[in-house]
C-alpha cells in the first residue's frame, strides 16, 4: 500500500513530467447487448467502435493486475494504458464481447458474483473455465451474493462484519475451488463502499475497484480505484478519447471522504498541489450539471446546489493538463437512507 511519503514523491514526479506522464484507464462493462437493460448495457456496435478507438489511439491494453501495480507505483512514464473489465459475468460477455476482444488480442477481467454463475443470463462454470484457460483473461471476485456491502444504518457492527466477510470470502473460496483463480482483485457491488469495507478489502491484500470515473495513477488509493462506466449512455465515441487519455488528478485519494452521505448535498474538500490553479478546475454533479467551486488558497470546496434523491450520485471534476488531456477525479456518494436496488 502507498505511504504518505510515496504519495508526496509521486506528486513531485507528476509535475516534473506533465507532458510525458501517463496513467491507467480502467473501463467497466456489464452486458454487451442490444436487448438487455440500457442502464447496464453497451450496444454491440458501440462496443466494436470503442475497441477500434482504443486501437486507433495506439493505447496499450494490459491485464488489470499488472496495469494497476504499475500505475500505483508511478512506473508508466509515457505509456498510456487501458484495462478492460466486466462485472457480473453475463453471458453476453462470452458470446458477444469475447470474440471481438480475441480479434484485437486484448486481455480483460471478468468480475464474478459466484452465486449467479449458471443462472439464466449468466456465464456457466464451463465457460469461465474456458476463459481461465486462455491465460490472458483474469477471473476475479465480485462478491458471492452481489449484496450491498456497506454497513446499513440499523445494522450492528458484528452482523455487518459477518455478512460482508462471508460474501467476500465465500466468493474467493469458490473461485479458487472451481477455477484456481485466486486473484487479489475485488469489484464492489454497485460500486458502493465505506471506509470499514475498504479496510476489510485491504486486510485481504486486494485491490478494490469502484464505479466512479477517472484514471489510476500514483496518487490513487488501492481500495477505491476508479473505472470509467462504459454503458451506452456514458461510452459515446465523441467523449471516449478524452476518457481514454485522461490522468489521475494529483490529489491523495486516500484523503477523500469514503462517500457515505451525511448532509445532502454533501461537500467535497480537497487540496490541489501547486502549480494547479483552483479556478481551472471544472466539476459536475449527477443530474445537475456544472456546480460552483469555492476555494481558499489551494483548498477547494465543492457542493451541488440541490439535494439528491437517488441512492448513488457523483461529483466529477476535470482539469486541463495540456497536450489536449485532462486530469480526472470522480467522487461517488452513497445515501444509505435511500432504498437498496
Amino acid at each position: 500500500m502507498l505511504t504518505r511519503s510515496t504519495v508526496a514523491l509521486g506528486l513531485v514526479l507528476t509535475f516534473s513530467s506533465t507532458v510525458s506522464h501517463a496513467d491507467l484507464v480502467v473501463l467497466q462493462y456489464h452486458h454487451i447487448s442490444d436487448q438487455t437493460p440500457a442502464a447496464t448495457s453497451t450496444e454491440v456496435g458501440l462496443f466494436r467502435q470503442q475497441l477500434a478507438t482504443i486501437q486507433g489511439l495506439d493505447l496499450e491494453v494490459v491485464p488489470l493486475d499488472q496495469g494497476t501495480r504499475d500505475a500505483l507505483a508511478g512506473h508508466l512514464d509515457d505509456r498510456q494504458q487501458v484495462a478492460i473489465t466486466f462485472d457480473d459475468a453475463y453471458e453476453s460477455v462470452w458470446e458477444t464481447a469475447a470474440p471481438m476482444l480475441e480479434a484485437h488480442g486484448y486481455p480483460y477481467t471478468i468480475f464474478v458474483n459466484t452465486d449467479a454463475v449458471g443462472k439464466p443470463g449468466y456465464m456457466t462454470w464451463e465457460q469461465l473455465q474456458a476463459a481461465q484457460e486462455r491465460g490472458h483473461i483474469l477471473i476475479a471476485n465480485h462478491s458471492h451474493d452481489h449484496a450491498h456491502l456497506a454497513r446499513r444504518p440499523d445494522e450492528s457492527l458484528k452482523h455487518w462484519q459477518e455478512r460482508a466477510a462471508r460474501s467476500l470470502d465465500r466468493a474467493q473460496e469458490i473461485l479458487q475451488e472451481r477455477l484456481g483463480a485466486g486473484q487479489a482483485l475485488f469489484a464492489y457491488p454497485y460500486g458502493e463502499y465505506d471506509e470499514a469495507l475498504e479496510s476489510m478489502v485491504a486486510a485481504r491484500g486486494w485491490y478494490g475497484y469502484g464505479q466512479q470515473s477517472g484514471a489510476v495513477g500514483a496518487t490513487s488509493h488501492p481500495t477505491r480505484l476508479p473505472r470509467f462506466p462504459m454503458a451506452t449512455a456514458y461510452g459515446q465515441p465523441e467523449a471516449l478519447p478524452d476518457k481514454l487519455r485522461s490522468r489521475a488528478l494529483p490529489v491523495d485519494a486516500g484523503d477523500l471522504p469514503d462517500g457515505i452521505v451525511g448532509n445532502n448535498p454533501p461537500v467535497l474538500e480537497m487540496t490541489l498541489p501547486e502549480p494547479l490553479k483552483p479556478r481551472a478546475l471544472n466539476c459536475f454533479a449527477s443530474g445537475q450539471g456544472r456546480i460552483d467551486i469555492d476555494h481558499q488558497g489551494q483548498t477547494v470546496s465543492i457542493q451541488a446546489g440541490e439535494a439528491f434523491d437517488s441512492r448513488r450520485f457523483r461529483y466529477n471534476c476535470t482539469y486541463p493538463v495540456g497536450d489536449g488531456r485532462f486530469y480526472w477525479l470522480s467522487q461517488q456518494w452513497v445515501d444509505l437512507s435511500q432504498p437498496e436496488d
